[in-house]
């Protein structure tokens, strides 16, 4: 009953509640990477896949520059990511917008997270049941390494949700990723300023 009616319940009236209370920040970041992302904007906006593959697009802040080397191509993340957008990403206000997701559907607030289009011929028939369910805001993986694990152990842990769903699992990951968030705990992994791309080995 839960999986079926009261998670999207739940989900819809949440976001709604939390995009009312938190509008004057939401308002207040949007200015701020107006500014400091010279020009580039202050929304992201990508399509992604989501429940069944289905795709739609994400809307997240912008925390990069489109600067670009003298070939025009862009620059490394490290290099584009600014100041503003590194404290943007590390106390996870980048992920607010995805409330609105959330309303439409497209999302719920806990679930596998939505990846690039590109990934989907890449994944194992096993990896891919992770499209079983919504796409989330936060998730199994992310309150157990987040971009510090593999995306093969990250893919397993989306697995093991789609399998343990439940409103019991979605409160533990809620408060999970509270603590996580006040940590800014895993916002990086070893070797790059966000997470290397998934090529179907590691």
């Amino acid at each position: 009953m839960y999986r079926h009616f009261f998670k999207r319940f739940f989900d819809f009236w949440i976001a709604l509640i939390a995009l009312v209370c938190i509008s004057p920040l939401l308002l207040c970041v949007t200015v701020w990477l107006h500014f400091a992302n010279k020009g580039a904007g202050a929304f992201f906006l990508q399509e992604r896949p989501g429940l069944h593959g289905k795709i739609f697009r994400v809307i997240k802040f912008k925390t990069m520059t489109d600067e670009r080397d003298c070939d025009g191509n862009l620059l490394p993340d490290e290099q584009r990511l600014t100041k503003v957008g590194k404290f943007v990403r590390s106390t996870s206000i980048d992920e607010l917008p995805q409330l609105v997701n959330v309303l439409k559907g497209d999302m719920a607030l806990i679930g596998p997270r939505p990846l690039l289009v590109q990934y989907l011929p890449l994944y194992t028939p096993e990896q891919a049941r992770r499209h079983e369910v919504r796409p989330g805001i936060s998730g199994w993986a992310q309150c157990h390494g987040r971009n510090a694990i593999s995306w093969r152990e990250k893919f397993a842990l989306d697995v093991w949700y789609v399998d343990h769903l439940s409103l019991r699992t979605d409160l533990k990951v809620i408060a999970i990723t509270i603590r996580k968030v006040l940590c800014r705990a895993d916002i990086s992994s070893g070797t790059s300023a966000t997470m290397e791309p998934f090529n179907g080995d590691n």
